[in-house]
């Protein structure tokens, strides 16, 4: 309001003054506005630090909901050449094994060519595969006569198949590489081609159950063969080198030879410290979860500071809801996390006895794990039931989601009732101004008038002294 700078000009007055007084009276009327609108803020805040927490410990109880974490395992091998990796179906146990070959990929490579861009003249081209059950795989190309070398390369390779062409310069020629992308003995190759000279055809073709001394010019530069092992004794072939379930949930890798009578030994054993990993990951996700509750409803009587959500209903209901599933009884060998080793401390947290939990694991795994997950399906356990009270607080439209979405409600009106509040603060201050502009004007005129009346009277007195 640009003219608020001429108030005061006519009667002399601070009106400016008094004006910006009058505003910034008004202007008080915001505070509590703002004030609730950053109150709300902090509690939307600290209810996504509860919902950080509670997410945190349903993480933690998710995993002892399933199988897999009361199945854990670990491998380990002694001696060199083969290296394992166990699943939660593996067995633990001890296996000797050896290696008395190793799988390879069928590599074959062709006659000497003196370039590679010359026309071959051939008209086709075929590459074979056949595995032992019989099933053919096959690269078949058109070729127009004038393909190269360096084009029948890019031919094969375009295909995708399961052969790979490459060339190589040994020193004296050219020579087409053919390499079968998969290894064991069913990656053995046939090849031949059609259209060129006797020559050339023979330079390209290759049959490994050809008659001795049919003409012949590619050679076999890599064996087709599948892996041959033994484990704890029993022969097993693979077409890997990676090979699966020779013993139960483990993948074998072999990389070199392993002589029968030194074996590599694969040792099994159920992991302990896994399953208690994942007992413990819950427990410190609880008492987080707890640190987290003290602090937001905790209240300092010296101070008198307050927790953001102290008497808040959510915060309650989270509580009594997690207290009612910690509290209840199990059915099964253990019946309490005080079972188990899982104790419950004066501060409201818990504390692990791994003494007691390592002899619950090594003692009654499957109790345990009844513990957890109950007999009849998910849900049953005490992770169970955790899990499916964390999902009420968690999920849309849960008691999280309610709260803070009430609180964004609430901060969405009260930005509605700042807009209406100011816009009435603006038209009051306005009005001040013209009133105090018109007061200006009338007390400029009687001023004027004042002044006029005093040269008058000044006048007259001045002729009736004469």
């Amino acid at each position: 309001m640009a003219s608020i700078s001429s108030l005061g000009i006519g009667s002399g007055l601070d009106l400016n003054g008094l004006l910006d007084q009058l505003e910034a009276g008004e202007r008080q009327k915001l505070s509590p506005i703002t004030t609730q609108q950053s109150s709300y803020k902090t509690k939307i805040s600290a209810f996504g630090q509860l919902e950080s927490a509670l997410d945190k410990l349903q993480q933690a109880v998710g995993k002892l909901t399933k199988t897999d974490g009361f199945q854990a395992v670990s491998s380990s091998v002694t001696g060199e050449g083969v290296t394992a990796g166990a699943q939660t179906s593996a067995v633990p146990g001890s296996y000797q094994v050896s290696v008395s070959q190793l799988a390879q990929a069928h590599s074959v490579a062709s006659g000497q060519m003196s370039d590679t861009t010359s026309a071959l003249g051939a008209t086709g081209f075929t590459i074979t595969q056949t595995s032992g059950k019989g099933t053919t795989t096959s690269i078949d190309l058109a070729l127009t006569g004038d393909e190269s070398l360096e084009d029948l390369r890019d031919k094969i390779n375009a295909q995708d198949g399961d052969v790979g062409a490459s060339i190589i310069n040994d020193g004296s020629g050219y020579r087409l590489v053919l390499n079968a992308k998969d290894t064991g003995a069913a990656s053995e190759m046939t090849v031949a081609m059609s259209g060129a000279d006797a020559a050339t055809n023979a330079k390209f073709t290759f049959d490994p159950n050809a008659a001795a001394g049919d003409i012949d010019n590619m050679s076999q530069t890599v064996t087709a063969q599948d892996a041959a092992l033994k484990v704890n004794g029993v022969a097993i072939t693979s077409a890997s080198n990676e090979v699966e379930e020779a013993i139960q949930g483990v993948t074998l890798n072999i990389s070199s030879l392993v002589d029968e009578s030194s074996p590599a030994t694969v040792k099994v054993a159920r992991d302990e410290a896994g399953i208690k990993k994942g007992v413990q990951s819950f427990v410190d996700a609880y008492n987080s979860l707890q640190k987290s509750i003290g602090s937001l409803s905790s209240y300092d009587s010296d101070s008198g500071t307050a927790g953001t959500l102290l008497g808040d209903g959510t915060l309650r209901s989270v509580e009594s809801q997690l207290r009612r599933v910690m509290s209840g009884a199990e059915e099964g060998a253990f019946s309490m996390l005080s079972d188990i080793g899982v104790e419950l401390t004066l501060e409201g947290t818990l504390k692990v006895d791994d003494e007691k939990l390592s002899g619950a694991i090594s003692d009654n795994l499957s109790g345990l794990q009844q513990f957890f997950m109950g007999s009849g399906g998910a849900g049953e356990g005490l992770a169970g039931k955790l899990d499916g009270a964390l999902g009420t607080m968690l999920d849309d439209k849960g008691l999280i989601d309610s709260a803070t979405t009430g609180y964004e409600d609430r901060i969405d009106a009260l930005k509605e009732r700042y807009t209406r509040t100011e816009e009435s603060i603006n038209n009051t201050v306005e009005r001040y101004r013209q009133q105090f502009a018109q007061m200006d004007s009338l007390v400029s005129q009687m001023n004027s008038t004042m002044s006029y009346l005093s040269q008058q009277f000044d006048a007259m007195k001045a002729q009736t002294s004469q």
